[in-house]
C-alpha cells in the first residue's frame, strides 16, 4: 500500500491525463462488449427467426431506428455497424495511448530531475559509499521501469477489471450455467497470479541489484581502463567481469522459469476454460436451451475475458518489478541531503582556529584525528606534512564541511562553522583536490565553471596566475579546446593547473592544495606560488604536500602523524627537530644532489 502511495505521488500534475487515459479504456471496452450482441441478434433474429433481445442497448438503438424486416434484406449494415464500433474502440485506445504516454514521460521527467537534484545535495560521505554505476542505473533504468508501469500497465488494471466486471454482467443477461461454464475457473488464474506476484518481486530485487553491480563494473574499467592496460590486468578483470556477469545471468534464468512456470499454468487454465465452455454450450444448444447466436456471442465474450486474466498476470509482474524499482529511487530520495538545514551565511574572511578537533568515521571507533589545536592567521600560509593516511586530507575536509568533527569545533573569523551555510562556506573556502576533474567541455568552461559570469580577463588572468596560460595558448583552439572525458587529452600537471584556476577566479579568501602541486615540476610549483602572494597578500593558503621545496616558504609548518600533530614550526625551526620533517628533507636533499652530480 505504501509503495502505491509512492506511485500516486509520483503523478502529482498528470492525474487529469490518466484519469483520461482510464475513461478511454473504459469507452473502448464498451464499444467492444457489443460487438458479440450484434453478432447475436445478426444470427438469432435477422438470419434466424429468433425474437431480437431488446433488453441490449445496441440491439434497442437498431430496432429504433428501423424495422427488423429492413435489417433481414440489408445485412450488410450490420457489418458496417460491427466495423464502425471498432473502429470507434480503436479510437478510444489511441486517446488511452496519446493521454497515458503523456502523463507517464512527463512523470519519468520530473522523477529523473528529482532524482539528479537530490543527489547533487547528498552528503559527500554518502558518495563515498555510493557505487555510481548503481546510481546511475538508479536514475535511468529505474525511473523507465515506472514509467512504463504507469503509462502502461497501471492504466490497463482499472480497464481488466472494468472489461472481467462487464463481460460478466452481459453473460448473466444471456444465460447464468453459460456463464458460470464460462468463468469458474477464472478464481484459480487470480490465485496463480497473486502467489507469482509474490514470488517474482523477490527475484525481481534480486536481479536489478545485480544488475548494478555489473554497471558499477563497466562504468569502474571505463574509467579506468589506461590503468588496466598498464598493470596488464585485462585478464584479471575480464575474469571479475565473467563472475559477475555469470551471477546476473543465473538470476535472469531463475526470473525465465518463474514466467514459463505461470505462463503455462494460465495456458493451461484457459484453455481447460475454454473447453468446458465450448462443452456446456454445445450440450445446451443441442437441447435447444440457448440458441446459436447466443453460443457464438458466448464464444466471443469468452475469448475476450481469455485477455484479461492473461494480462493479469502481465500487470502483476511489471507492478512487481516498478515497485523494487521503487524501493529502490525512494532509498536515495529518503537519504537526507546536507543541504536541509539551511545555515547562517556569516563573514569568513578572518583567522581559522581548530579547536580540540577529533574526529573518526561512522563505520569505525578508531580516531583519524586526535584534539587538534590549531590557528591559522588571515593572509598566513600553512604548511602539512605527514605519511599517507595520517588524515591531512581529512582535516581540510572538516574545514570545508564534507564531514562534521566528531568533538571540538572548528571557527573561522570566531564563527563555528557548524552553524554556517555549506554553500556560503565553500564558496569562502577553496578546496584544490589531488585528482581533479575536468569536464568534458572547453578549457573556458572548465575553468569559469565555479564562477559562470567571469570574464574573458577573469579567466585568462587566473590561467596565469596557475601557469596555465602558456600551454593553454599553444592549442589551436586555445581556451575553446575541448579537453575530453575527465580531462583525458591533458596531462596530470595540466589539469591539476586547470584545476587551480577554476578556483582562482572565485576570489575565495582561504585556498586549500590538496597536495594538487603533486603532478607540476619544482620550477612551476615555485612560480605559482610566487605569482599566488604576488595575487593576494590577504589570501589564507592551507599546502599539503610531500615535496619540502613547496613547504619550506610556508609562515607555519605542522607535522600530523597517527591523526595528531607531532611537529610544528617554520622550515628552519623544524631542520633543527630530530622528526619527520628533517627526515624527508635529507632524503629529498640527498636526491636533488644526486640528480645535480
Amino acid at each position: 500500500m505504501k509503495r502505491i502511495k509512492t506511485l500516486y505521488t509520483y503523478m502529482a500534475g498528470q492525474r487529469l491525463n490518466l484519469i483520461l487515459s482510464v475513461i478511454s479504456v473504459a469507452a473502448a471496452t464498451y464499444f467492444m462488449i457489443q460487438i458479440p450482441f450484434v453478432i447475436r441478434f445478426s444470427i438469432d433474429s435477422v438470419i434466424g427467426i429468433q425474437n431480437p433481445d431488446s433488453s441490449r442497448s445496441i440491439v434497442k438503438l437498431l430496432l429504433n431506428l428501423n424495422e427488423l424486416e429492413y435489417y433481414k434484406t440489408n445485412l450488410w449494415l450490420l457489418g458496417i455497424l460491427i466495423i464502425s464500433v471498432t473502429a470507434l474502440r480503436g479510437f478510444f485506445l489511441f486517446t488511452k495511448g496519446h493521454y497515458s504516454a503523456t502523463a507517464s514521460e512527463q512523470i519519468a521527467k520530473n522523477l529523473r530531475e528529482r532524482m539528479y537534484k537530490h543527489i547533487q545535495a547528498l552528503p559527500y560521505e554518502y558518495h563515498v559509499k555510493a557505487e555510481t554505476g548503481d546510481l546511475i542505473q538508479r536514475c535511468t533504468s529505474d525511473v523507465d521501469t515506472i514509467r512504463r508501469f504507469i503509462g502502461s500497465q497501471f492504466v490497463e488494471i482499472g480497464g481488466v477489471f472494468f472489461l472481467i466486471g462487464m463481460i460478466i454482467y452481459s453473460m448473466l443477461s444471456m444465460h447464468v450455467l453459460m456463464t458460470l461454464a464460462s468463468i469458474f475457473i477464472l478464481p484459480f488464474a487470480g490465485y496463480f497470479s497473486i502467489v507469482f506476484f509474490k514470488r517474482i518481486n523477490k527475484i525481481f530485487t534480486k536481479v536489478d541489484e545485480q544488475e548494478g553491480k555489473l554497471s558499477t563494473m563497466i562504468q569502474e574499467n571505463l574509467s579506468g581502463v589506461r590503468v588496466v592496460r598498464a598493470f596488464g590486468r585485462q585478464k584479471h578483470e575480464l575474469e571479475r567481469f565473467n563472475k559477475e556477469n555469470d551471477d546476473y545471468s543465473d538470476k535472469v534464468y531463475s526470473l525465465i522459469k518463474e514466467f514459463a512456470r505461470f505462463w503455462s499454468s494460465q495456458d493451461l487454465i484457459v484453455l481447460t476454460q475454454t473447453g468446458i465452455m465450448i462443452f456446456v454450450g454445445t450440450v445446451l444448444a443441442v437441447k435447444g436451451q440457448i440458441t446459436l447466436g447466443t453460443f457464438v456471442a458466448f464464444a466471443t465474450l469468452a475469448g475476450y475475458i481469455l485477455w484479461p486474466v492473461r494480462t493479469l498476470g502481465r500487470i502483476l509482474s511489471e507492478m512487481s518489478k516498478s515497485f523494487v524499482s521503487v524501493d529502490r529511487i525512494e532509498e536515495v530520495l529518503n537519504t537526507a541531503t546536507e543541504y536541509e538545514t539551511v545555515g547562517e551565511v556569516l563573514d569568513l574572511d578572518g583567522d581559522i582556529e581548530f579547536k580540540d578537533l577529533s574526529f573518526h568515521y561512522e563505520s569505525s571507533d578508531r580516531d583519524i584525528l586526535t584534539e587538534i589545536n590549531l590557528k591559522i592567521k588571515k593572509g598566513e600560509t600553512l604548511a602539512i606534512l605527514g605519511p599517507t593516511g595520517a588524515g591531512k586530507s581529512t582535516l581540510v575536509h572538516l574545514l570545508t564541511r564534507f564531514y562534521e568533527p566528531t568533538k571540538g569545533s572548528i571557527q573561522i573569523n570566531g564563527h563555528d562553522i557548524s552553524g554556517v551555510d555549506k554553500h556560503h562556506l565553500r564558496h569562502h573556502v577553496a578546496l584544490i583536490l589531488q585528482e581533479p576533474f575536468l569536464f568534458a567541455k572547453s578549457l573556458s568552461e572548465n575553468i569559469k565553471i565555479a564562477k559562470l559570469e567571469a570574464s574573458e580577463h577573469q579567466i585568462i588572468e587566473a590561467a596565469e596566475v596557475a601557469q596555465i596560460h602558456e600551454n593553454i595558448m599553444e592549442f589551436d583552439k586555445g581556451y575553446e579546446t575541448l579537453v575530453g572525458e575527465k580531462g583525458v587529452s591533458l596531462s596530470g600537471g595540466q589539469k591539476q593547473r586547470v584545476a587551480i584556476a577554476r578556483k582562482l577566479i572565485t576570489d575565495a579568501p582561504v585556498l586549500i592544495f590538496d597536495d594538487s602541486l603533486s603532478a607540476v615540476d619544482t620550477e612551476t610549483d615555485a612560480a605559482i606560488r610566487a605569482r599566488l602572494n604576488a595575487h593576494s597578500s590577504e589570501l589564507t593558503t592551507i599546502i599539503i604536500s610531500h615535496r619540502i621545496a613547496t613547504l619550506s616558504e610556508a609562515d607555519h609548518i605542522i607535522v600530523i602523524e597517527d591523526g595528531k600533530i607531532t611537529q610544528e614550526g617554520n622550515h628552519e625551526s623544524l631542520l633543527n627537530q630530530e622528526g619527520l620533517y628533517k627526515t624527508v628533507w635529507k632524503i629529498q636533499d640527498a636526491d636533488a644532489l644526486k640528480k645535480i652530480s
